[in-house]
């Protein structure tokens, strides 16, 4: 499993060839469909497509077995393909290869030029909001660091104890804590023990939560960042009562954090967390409109680009699955359009893209009914 950071990014962003290949499929996380190979077909099916196209460019056979065999190399690998997301992005070239396990639900779509195609990828390295997620229960206690389009653990061995029995000092699978809830769909826990009255098992929770909180204090309170809590619904709100970090989100991921895997604990933060997250994207869309008849906004791509190269964008929103084909001249500032990919025409929202990050913008994909100019696939909120 391989998730882009920044320093990935810009090595993508930079990389030149004579042959760059792109290549983006949507991925199932299990089921039927990891059973049936069908993700694994749709990366076939992809390659076959490319491979064509690289022939019908006069590409050489020795040029495409290069950037292919670690693409087939993918495909015949069985276990790769149990541990999938979303999206699969996989960029290869004769000396290059790399491939990204992303949770973003791409099209299928490929992509060969003298550079790669990196816009799917640009808004998890635009400041996308960070957050912390404890995987907490009375046997196990995890902490990972995420953000919109990654998820990495935290090793907090040292800092707390790793299960209830180790706080409170007795054997936990001789004295094993049970719940029920009251009335399918209720909200409201038993707790019944063979040692000890509903109080003294609460306490006894709590007193670990809060060992938990202790530990995780000061690493927490380095950054700040908001704390998601993926627990079972009965011991949330032990966890609120003995929690003292000042950023606890509200809600919690409800559920057993053993049923799933890393991966799984993104998706599910994200079915919680997703409105906070999407809350600077929505601030940058409504400050557009506010400025829509001012100078400080521009829908038109001619100077969009420009802008972008000499640093002046803010905030770029690019039309998700929109494309424009053509040129820029960096040295005349001026931009040709195309209306396809041939005769060394590139992707110029690709281009806008990269180039606002790496001179510390912000890019946001955004479908077409969201964006804030929609006559244009590209908008842009410059620098004041």
């Amino acid at each position: 499993m391989s998730m882009i950071n920044d320093k990935e990014f810009k090595k993508l962003s930079n990389y030149k060839n004579d042959t760059c290949v792109s290549i983006f499929i949507p991925t199932q996380r299990g089921g039927k469909e990891v059973l049936e190979e069908k993700n694994k077909k749709h990366l076939h099916s992809e390659w076959t497509q490319v491979k064509k196209e690289l022939k019908d460019n006069n590409v050489s056979d020795d040029v495409i077995d290069k950037i292919g065999n670690p693409i087939q190399q993918l495909i015949e690998d069985r276990d790769f393909w149990r541990h999938q997301s979303d999206g699969l992005a996989i960029f290869s070239s004769p000396d290059f290869f790399e491939n990204y396990t992303l949770p973003v639900n791409f099209e299928a779509y490929h992509y060969i030029s003298e550079e790669f195609y990196v816009k799917p990828l640009v808004p998890a390295m635009t400041g996308d909001v960070k957050y912390n997620i404890l995987s907490i229960q009375l046997e196990d206690v995890k902490l990972y660091e995420a953000s919109k389009f990654s998820i990495m653990p935290v090793e907090i061995d040292e800092l707390t104890p790793s299960r209830l029995e180790e706080r409170v000092g007795f054997d936990y699978k001789e004295k094993a804590l049970q719940f029920r809830t009251q009335g399918e769909g209720g909200d409201k826990t038993q707790f019944h023990g063979h040692g000890g009255s509903e109080r003294d098992e609460k306490t006894e929770i709590k007193q670990f939560f809060r060992a938990v909180d202790q530990g995780l204090k000061e690493h927490l309170n380095k950054e700040s960042l908001p704390l998601v809590v993926f627990c079972q619904d009965y011991l949330f709100p032990i966890y609120q009562d003995a929690n003292t970090y000042n950023h606890l989100f509200e809600k919690v991921i409800p559920g057993n954090p053993n049923d799933t895997d890393m991966l799984g604990i993104h998706q599910k933060s994200l079915e919680v967390f997703q409105p906070y997250l999407d809350e600077n994207r929505d601030n940058k869309i409504n400050k557009y409109k506010e400025l829509s008849s001012t100078e400080n906004t521009t829908s038109a791509l001619s100077d969009i680009i420009p802008a972008v190269y000499q640093g002046k964008v803010d905030t770029l929103f690019i039309e998700n699955r929109a494309e424009v084909w053509g040129i820029y001249n960096e040295d005349n500032m001026k931009v040709e359009f195309s209306d396809n990919h041939e005769n060394g025409n590139i992707s110029l929202l690709n281009l806008a893209a990269k180039k606002t990050v790496e001179m510390g913008g912000k890019v946001y994909l955004v479908e077409h009914e969201f964006m804030p100019q929609k006559k244009s696939k590209m908008n842009a909120l410059l620098r004041f």
